[in-house]
């Protein structure tokens, strides 16, 4: 990516403000589609922009996670959203495998970002990273990714009797970021504004924004 602070800045000021991140699709996968497009079409109508979109496959064969990866690539670019592949699923395969898919770029995990190079990622494919503190975000932003989530922001059910940033962590850990902050856990749409006021880019997260919730 190019590491010029401008470019970021641009490509930050580009992104939506709400981050979907699918559950595990499980074996119903028409069922996991639709309530994708459901959970997009609730989120265009409710908050007025589409949503970025990270999609989690742990547990798949290839065959099935690539096929489900070109389902729901077409679902994004349906409504008008743009696709991160999770790239934990793709751990231990080629790289490259990653970006010929179609998919708009890639959202690593903590524990790949000591092994990530900056060259893997292909030029105009967008890089995002999931932090928990400032080691990993300044490693993120050394890598020049487009965004971050940091997490976890509030108590989350998925992490029960974590340490969690709050708001005052969460300032903490916006400032002087250059990639897109997202905060991440325990959040969703509702939790905008005061995300805004810590100094990040938007929100994130699984529940909140799926289906019915959205």
């Amino acid at each position: 990516m190019n590491p010029d602070t401008g470019d970021a800045a641009q490509r930050r000021d580009d992104l939506p403000s709400l981050y979907l991140i699918t559950p595990q699709p499980g074996d119903e996968r028409r069922a996991f589609v639709r309530a994708l497009q459901a959970s997009l079409d609730g989120l265009r109508v409710r908050h007025g922009e589409p949503a970025l979109v990270q999609l989690r496959v742990h547990g798949l064969e290839p065959a099935a996670r690539d096929a489900l990866a070109r389902e729901v690539l077409q679902c994004c670019r349906d409504h008008g959203a743009r696709l991160l592949l999770g790239a934990g699923a793709w751990q231990g395969g080629s790289t490259a495998r990653l970006f010929e898919l179609g998919a708009d770029g890639v959202h690593l995990p903590a524990r790949m970002l000591a092994s990530w190079r900056e060259a893997d990622t292909p030029r105009g494919q967008l890089l995002a990273a999931s932090c928990h503190d400032l080691p990993q975000r300044l490693r993120a932003q050394a890598l020049h990714a487009d965004l971050v989530t940091l997490s976890p922001v509030l108590p989350t059910a998925s992490h029960p009797g974590a340490t969690t940033l709050g708001w005052s962590g969460l300032a903490r850990l916006c400032h002087d970021a250059v990639p897109a902050v997202y905060a991440l856990g325990g959040v969703g749409p509702r939790h905008l504004e005061a995300a805004r006021a810590a100094g990040a880019h938007g929100v994130a997260g699984i529940r909140a924004f799926w289906a019915c919730n959205a």
